[in-house]
């Protein structure tokens, strides 16, 4: 019956109907509201259940633990900041949605969770309304549908946010990571940046008083909170342990953006991602791999005036964004390697970079972000010297079948 309704209203949006031009829009409305019509159907292509729609669908799944934990930490943490100056919480519409429908307790998970909604939700909404709105232009300007590529660029960024961040600054921010990050480029598969990592590096650049330091990642006005990172800046691990537990940083209870606190929740995700095989195994393991030699070579070394060169391995991999740059940036196909050997050089360089960033200019702890970038220019040249190699042993191979007798 819904299939009947969809394809009747769809003669409108057919070549020659008086809303033609709109078809691609009408046509991720279909998508999403049913399946994609599309088959292959030649003798030559290989057919599979997976296509770019629920490879998008698996990832924003994958989401869903990381999405709803950040949700309640971030009610929990501005809930016990609450506790003792109840009048932080001020008299806007946030404050009296979150009067009526909970209260303002820390040990309440549906106050907490509530909290949390109120100010994760308008983030994620305009992302994906001002998101929409490019790519359904650009679809139409140039006549082909719309990319699926959005749906998960949309939560990833909302993701990234701190909690109190300015909605209009949501929306400049995804309008420059869609246009810039990869419309200009030709789309999505054509773009050799992350999209949700570029519009947030611009706006972290742009107006680092909302995206850093001390004032922005708990959602109460005037209450200030310095993440790890910040604090290990200056003071090293002994002022990280001083504040959080490594148990509290694996488990998300720290301040940070909406969905990048919980290690634990991000890996549940990632695990997912890794069954499906919708994430490379080899860039998550060499990420590690790269992390791992150079927090212990920076150990070694020793500073005397740079704390962080004390900062274990284990630590760097439960602060800041470095578990959601690993899982859902770092592995996203489009920006990166498309060969197994370059998946390794392209995890590798994301190990060692974060790692470097976040030591050598702690004016940029949030490393994470800054090496996926990085990484993302040579992806390219990884895959390029891949397929050199292979092909000389190809080369090399068939010279030896020509000379056996």
């Amino acid at each position: 019956m819904i299939r009947e309704f969809v394809e009747k209203f769809a003669e409108r949006f057919q070549p020659g109907a008086p809303l033609e031009k709109w078809y691609p829009a009408w046509d991720a409305v279909e998508n999403f509201v049913l399946s994609s019509g599309a088959r292959t159907t030649g003798a030559s292509h290989i057919r599979d259940g997976v296509d770019m729609q629920r490879i998008m669908v698996l990832v924003w799944f994958a989401t869903f633990p990381a999405m709803f934990w950040g949700m309640y930490n971030v009610g929990w943490q501005a809930n016990s900041a609450l506790m003792g100056n109840p009048e932080l919480l001020g008299d806007g519409l946030q404050a009296w949605v979150i009067g009526l429908l909970s209260g303002s307790s820390p040990d309440s998970i549906w106050d907490c969770l509530v909290y949390g909604a109120v100010h994760f939700v308008p983030i994620y909404a305009v992302t994906f309304m001002v998101g929409a709105f490019w790519e359904i232009l650009f679809a139409v300007v140039r006549r082909h549908e719309i990319n699926e590529g959005f749906f998960v660029s949309s939560v990833l960024f909302a993701l990234c946010c701190p909690p109190d961040v300015p909605l209009w600054q949501v929306a400049l921010g995804i309008s420059f990571g869609i246009v810039i990050g990869k419309e200009i480029f030709g789309g999505t598969g054509k773009n050799f940046l992350n999209p949700a990592l570029t519009g947030r590096a611009f706006l972290y650049l742009a107006y680092p008083a909302q995206w850093s330091g001390s004032h922005v990642w708990v959602a109460v006005d005037g209450y200030t909170q310095a993440t790890p990172l910040g604090i290990g800046a200056t003071d090293g691990l002994a002022g990280i342990s001083a504040e959080f537990s490594w148990m509290d940083a694996f488990l998300g209870v720290l301040p940070g953006s909406v969905g990048e606190v919980s290690t634990l929740a991000i890996a549940l995700g990632g695990a997912f991602l890794l069954i499906t095989r919708v994430a490379s195994w080899r860039i998550v393991l060499a990420t590690l791999l790269g992390t791992i030699a150079t927090a212990s070579l920076l150990n070694w070394i020793g500073s005397d005036t740079n704390p962080l060169f004390a900062l274990p391995w284990y630590w760097h991999i439960v602060l800041g964004g470095y578990a959601f740059g690993l899982i859902f940036m770092a592995t996203e196909p489009v920006s990166g390697p498309t060969t197994n050997r370059g998946r390794w050089f392209y995890g590798f360089l994301i190990g060692f970079m974060v790692v470097l960033i976040r030591v050598m200019n702690p004016g940029f702890p949030e490393g994470m972000m800054f090496a996926i970038l990085f990484a993302n220019l040579f992806a390219p040249l990884f895959d390029y010297f891949a397929i050199r190699r292979n092909a000389k042993i190809r080369a090399a191979r068939a010279e030896r079948l020509r000379a056996t007798p």
